[in-house]
């Protein structure tokens, strides 16, 4: 560990917890709503409460105008939906393109059991190594996706291929790793298990807002630090209300009901 990788942790965290919102979509999606007019999205969830938002690097003049003293992290691989094969995300940046673009930190996206696992794997692994040596942080996105990868119809046997992932992202030099939540708090324990690193779950397609807040809940519950969620957030209605939900949440603990009242949302439906 080094002084400038732990004050750099510490610009995307707030009492050892993380509220991230990933804007780097814009390569896979393109400017869908919430991206289009990106500073007015960085602007709503920075005031709402974010730790830090994430892009790649082109968007950091974008990023740097709209925040509010957020921690800034830099997406280093990526593909598109319209593309080949939406799994294999390839190089987009390094290191040094991060740390020019005012990156607190850099994350990297691997798709565990798919055929593009080796070269994601020889990417993080060359990341984390090059990181090191600036005291840049590393959040690895391990996302258990692939034929042989189980899925919530097997709750214990999803959790086990997540469980996987994200160790690989501390045997590889990670500082923080995300990926899917498993389901249930039970289930999501075996996770977290798994390895000594923070461990954030990712917000997958856009739900309600009670399906958010308990999905969140859950995997807090479970030992979670925190969460690292795209579409919830930027996509929401009300971007910078949903953020409060969810910063009351990683924060200061609240419940879902607890946590949409500050916020002004309705999501008491069972």
């Amino acid at each position: 560990m080094t002084a400038g990788r732990d004050a750099r942790l510490a610009r995307i965290r707030t009492g050892g917890r993380h509220l991230v919102v990933p804007m780097d979509h814009g390569i896979t999606l393109g400017p869908v709503a919430g991206l289009a007019d990106i500073e007015s999205t960085i602007e709503a969830v920075t005031r709402g409460g974010a730790d830090a938002v994430l892009t790649q690097k082109g968007i950091a003049p974008r990023v740097h105008e709209a925040t509010e003293d957020a921690g800034y992290i830099v997406h280093l691989n990526g593909s598109t939906s319209i593309g080949p094969d939406q799994s294999d995300k390839r190089p987009t940046g390094t290191v040094e393109d991060a740390i020019r673009a005012g990156g607190d930190a850099v994350s990297v996206h691997i798709n565990v059991g798919s055929e593009h696992e080796p070269d994601q794997l020889r990417f993080l692994g060359e990341v984390s190594s090059r990181a090191a040596e600036f005291g840049l942080p590393v959040l690895a996105m391990t996302y258990a996706r692939g034929h042989d990868v189980r899925d919530r119809s097997d709750p214990e046997g999803y959790a086990e291929d997540l469980a996987h992932a994200v160790r690989l992202g501390e045997e590889l030099g990670a500082d923080l790793v995300k990926t899917a939540y498993s389901g249930t708090p039970e289930t999501f324990e075996r996770v977290v298990e798994a390895t000594r690193l923070p461990v954030l779950i990712a917000g997958g397609s856009k739900g309600t807002d009670r399906e958010t807040l308990s999905m969140v809940r859950g995997a807090l519950d479970a030992g979670a630090a925190g969460v690292s969620m795209g579409r919830s957030i930027f996509q929401h209605e009300r971007p910078g209300a949903i953020t409060t939900a969810v910063a009351a949440a990683v924060h200061d603990g609240a419940d879902p009901s607890e946590a949409a009242d500050r916020a002004g949302l309705a999501a008491r439906e069972p």
